[in-house]
């Protein structure tokens, strides 16, 4: 049961512009925020997310053209 929704910010290094929709007992139950915050959000979490992934293969052994798609190709038998 959606009872109202308040208006908060964020006093972070990030403003993150949200609205709090709370139960009858002015429970928080969930958060709004808008198309464009959302996507900035995404964006910054598939960013970090590619940088572990990049420093977590940076170790691994690089593959010429010729040696990926040999590779490749084994994989695909499996």
């Amino acid at each position: 049961m959606v009872s109202r929704i308040k208006h908060s910010s964020d006093t972070g290094m990030t403003v993150i512009p949200r609205k709090y929709i709370t139960d009858a007992r002015n429970q928080k139950q969930a958060v709004i925020v808008d198309i464009e915050t959302f996507n900035r959000m995404e964006s910054i979490i598939e960013d970090h997310g590619l940088g572990k992934f990049m420093e977590e293969v940076e170790d691994d052994e690089i593959l010429s053209v010729h040696e990926a798609k040999k590779h490749y190709k084994l994989l695909k038998k499996d």
